[in-house]
């Protein structure tokens, strides 16, 4: 809890973490209106799937030119510049006119999420740096709790009867907050490092890292993709809870973020991540009994166990020896994003083929994969 209270206690710190609420406040109010935005355009599960394939492949375009203009314009300009871009683009999707328009629109979405992505989490990992501060956990448990705000703000769709008044709204509270904070922050660049030159032993140690981002990022998206329909089709839930689901999730990674830096000092990064995945694969379990509320609080028991992983991947990524913090996030960022892209059209066919059920079994597999990789890191010493 000590990184919680200096980011509320400094705006040096809070400034930054509200960048990350901020990313999820705008995707997270998109994720609850999925439902709807698939029954207004008529489209089926695949090609809903396909559709957020193209969020995903934004997110990936932009990630390998990303440090490069991080480095150019400055960390703290460039996570400015990256949120006024995402309150231009989160709009778009919701007022899609047709499926077309709406891949297209995604894709916009992504790319801008994806640069802002890079940009908050090398920004933070420099101020780390700099302040000899930890903070990276509890800035992700900001953006967990952006999702949290997001996931209450379900309960204005029946109200407000108004999905771009909805979007409008979040995208005015994000906007007006990170005007206030952008100058604590805007002034701050990446340290100068000495480079080696690109070996793959240099990268080594990423490449773990890689594929358990790539894992647990592809699933976690999955879960806010689908939860809904999740709740809505084979939970049989009523309205009222389709965003039950995912705010459960977010709540509940929002809890283990805060928590996330004091017990990672204590365990250990890798032991942390076994942990998790064994988190993750008993939410699974109450997922797959199918009951409402029981999948309910397996979606929120499941959210608990990613919440310790991603985070210290990015530490870790943002200070491997003779590579530049931007490089080392990037290089997480892409491989997560990568399993993000690729996760969402492989679900949808299988929703559409078998099931939903289906999908989640997959994912349970995967979280088997994670625990399989954290042995070999253990047996490898990688080290936060």
């Amino acid at each position: 809890m000590k990184s919680l209270i200096l980011i509320l206690s400094n705006a040096r710190y809070f400034g930054p973490a509200w960048v990350f609420a901020s990313l999820n406040i705008l995707f997270g109010t998109w994720a609850i209106y999925i439902p709807k935005v698939k029954e207004n355009l008529s489209i089926d599960n695949a090609q809903l799937g396909i559709a957020i394939f193209f969020l995903s492949l934004g997110v990936f375009t932009i990630f390998p030119i990303a440090s490069t203009i991080i480095n150019r314009i400055g960390v703290g300009k460039a996570t400015g510049y990256g949120v006024l871009l995402i309150c231009i683009t989160a709009i778009l999707p919701i007022v899609a006119p047709s499926y077309y328009t709406l891949m297209a629109a995604l894709f916009f979405f992504g790319a801008t999420n994806g640069f802002t992505d890079i940009a908050m989490n090398t920004l933070v990992t420099e101020l780390e740096k700099e302040d000899k501060k930890k903070f990276m956990s509890a800035s992700h448990g900001f953006f967990s709790l952006g999702g949290v705000l997001a996931g209450l703000g379900s309960f204005l769709i029946g109200p407000l009867s108004n999905p771009a008044l909805h979007m409008g709204i979040a995208i005015a509270l994000v906007f007006i907050v990170n005007l206030f904070f952008y100058g604590g922050y805007k002034n701050i660049t990446a340290a100068p490092t000495e480079k080696e030159p690109f070996s793959l032993k240099l990268f080594k140690p990423l490449l773990l890292l890689g594929l358990i981002s790539f894992v647990s990022m592809g699933s976690e998206g999955a879960i806010v993709d689908w939860s809904g329909l999740y709740l809505k089709e084979v939970s049989i839930a009523p309205e009222a809870l389709w965003g039950a689901g995912f705010l459960g999730f977010q709540v509940m990674m929002t809890l283990g973020r805060f928590l996330g830096d004091g017990i990672s000092s204590r365990i250990g990064s890798v032991k942390m991540v076994s942990l998790g995945t064994l988190v993750v694969i008993a939410g699974y379990a109450l997922v797959l009994s199918t009951h409402t509320y029981l999948a309910i609080s397996g979606f929120a028991l499941s959210g608990l166990g990613f919440s310790v992983m991603v985070p210290e991947i990015f530490r870790i990524g943002g200070n491997v020896k003779g590579v530049d913090s931007s490089q080392g996030v990037s290089f997480i960022a892409g491989t997560g994003y990568t399993g993000f892209l690729i996760a969402p059209p492989i679900l949808g066919f299988l929703a559409d083929s078998f099931s939903l059920i289906a999908c989640f079994i997959v994912l349970t597999c995967c979280a088997l994969l994670i625990l399989g990789a954290t042995f070999t890191m253990n047996k490898k010493r990688i080290k936060s």
